[in-house]
């Protein structure tokens, strides 16, 4: 374990370091920032890294086994209404659990926090239970990613402009460190039970599918939902003068963040427990391993989350303002495309996906293959996001373009790349978003003078939107070097070309 544990902690490092580099140079030369800011920003970073190797580890030895035996499970039961409820169940359940949720839902503060929260978590359930049965009876996700976006691009409109940004980033936040890896392995769960060939590419595609269903919750309640103005809380830049104060904060915001996690985890962990009760599908040794598994996901998250609000949130508030305000406001873009590019690095979820995608796939498509792809794409939302702080363009000049070539798209690339590509959007858009490119987003558009919930809010929807086509680009690339592939050693070469392909890239 302690082998294994360093080796996390190494994947960690590697992840975290590049942000914390940028940050540092630019602390030192472009923007100076304030000592204390600084020092808050580097504890933070250190508590990012032990953070995410512990939940890395976690997650592996508890979020996944649990998630794929109740993926195996559930088609077994052979009352569908059952199998519904208890899905629907397990959606609501890890929705509440979601730290990003709670962030959104306190920038949001003309509806009550527990109508966002339940809104949202109702519409994650929802589709969560669409993509169980898609799964099962063998739809096509493209089919239904075609009619469920032509339906919130309808309803948007009929949406006010304050509502349409906070609606495409609820998709993005509900898709976190908890979401993910549970209902990714509950995915590769259901499809081991199909046994047939199309069963791997259908094993991705849920997440894809609980995404939509929180934007469409959020229309929907904008439309029948007569709250007061839609605002938000702005980003208090605690002025710390020593190392003493620095720590404080973090003591003082950790009990806060270990109760969160607490709550958060709770839920999953009795489903779990009631599951095992019901259907005795691990056995003793198996269920001391994925306790000590959960054990693990809790500290690492503790301390990730006491490390990305309390350090990184801060900083990227601080450095969008700086930026704005020097005179040279074009710098944004090339700046916010840099960082995002490294950023999307250290999302925990996103190590979790890549993992599982290699596994799937047998090395087919290898995790750096899928890492490189999410860079470029998280590049470019964020440098995108940062026209729009800009130029104040509406959102729907990004997405309704974006979501159209991402759609169509589906029908030219292998299906397991459509559900990979849809995944990796949500997976992309998870807590250094929300703490750090939407409080980047917020500071620079403050600054500026412009609109934050119409301007700086989407980003979380940008972010989740541009690995859709980077992704399905891997795979178009893919389809054209096999039809280059002479057709006696396309069987033989099929899954080590995406590894050649990484390399030509």
């Amino acid at each position: 374990m302690n082998k294994i544990l360093r080796e996390k902690v190494q994947e960690a490092l590697s992840s975290v370091l590049p942000i914390t580099l940028i940050v540092l140079l630019l602390s030192m030369t472009i923007t100076p920032m304030p000592v204390g800011t600084l020092v808050l920003f580097l504890a933070g970073a250190v508590l990012l890294i032990v953070g995410m190797a512990f939940f890395s580890l976690g997650t592996d030895v508890s979020m996944t086994p649990m998630g794929e035996g109740i993926g195996a499970q559930l088609p077994k039961t052979k009352n569908l209404a059952v199998v519904i409820a208890i899905t629907l169940l397990i959606g609501i359940l890890i929705t509440i659990a979601e730290p990003d949720l709670q962030v959104l839902a306190g920038q949001v503060p003309s509806i009550p926090n527990s109508m966002l929260i339940w809104t949202v978590a109702v519409g994650v359930g929802l589709f969560f239970v669409l993509a169980l049965l898609r799964t099962i009876f063998k739809i096509r996700l493209s089919l239904l990613l075609i009619l469920f976006y032509i339906a919130v691009f309808i309803f948007s409109a009929f949406v006010p402009n304050e509502f349409v940004s906070v609606a495409f980033d609820s998709g993005g936040v509900t898709t976190g460190p908890i979401t993910v890896p549970f209902i990714m392995a509950l995915g590769v769960g259901l499809a081991s039970i199909r046994g047939d060939s199309g069963a791997q590419d259908d094993s991705f595609g849920l997440v894809a599918l609980c995404s939509i269903g929180p934007v469409l919750a959020v229309l929907l309640l904008g439309i029948f939902y007569s709250g007061g103005d839609a605002g938000y809380t702005q980003i208090a830049v605690p002025e710390l003068e020593d190392t003493r104060q620095v720590a404080a904060e973090f003591v003082h915001a950790l009990p806060d963040y270990i109760r969160e996690v607490v709550s958060a985890l709770l839920p999953v962990i009795a489903f779990c427990a009631i599951f095992q009760l019901i259907f005795k599908r691990f056995h003793k040794i198996q269920l001391q391993k994925i306790g000590i598994g959960f054990l693990y996901t809790f500290v690492g998250l503790a301390l990730f989350l006491t490390g990305v609000n309390v350090g990184f949130m801060p900083a990227g508030h601080y450095l969008g303002q700086q930026f704005a305000l020097s005179g040279k406001s074009w710098i944004l873009i090339p700046l916010g495309m840099l960082i995002g590019y490294f950023l999307v690095t250290a999302e925990p979820a996103v190590h979790v996906l890549n993992r599982q995608v290699e596994t799937i796939t047998n090395g087919g498509i290898s995790q750096r293959a899928m890492m490189l792809s999410l860079s470029i794409g998280v590049a470019c939302s964020v440098g995108l996001a940062m026209l729009r702080v800009l130029t104040g363009i509406s959102i729907y000049c990004i997405l309704i373009p974006g979501y159209l070539i991402a759609l169509t798209l589906t029908f030219f690339v292998p299906r397991i790349f459509t559900g990979i590509a849809f995944d990796s959007g949500g997976v992309a858009s998870g807590p250094m978003t929300t703490t750090f490119l939407l409080p980047f987003s917020m500071g620079a558009c403050e600054a500026l003078g412009g609109n934050v919930l119409t301007d700086a809010f989407g980003i979380v929807a940008m972010v989740a939107m541009t690995p859709l086509l980077t992704i399905q680009m891997l795979g178009l690339l893919y389809r054209f070097k096999q039809k280059d592939m002479p057709q006696d050693t396309l069987a033989a070469d099929d899954e080590d070309s995406i590894i050649v392909l990484e390399g030509d890239t």
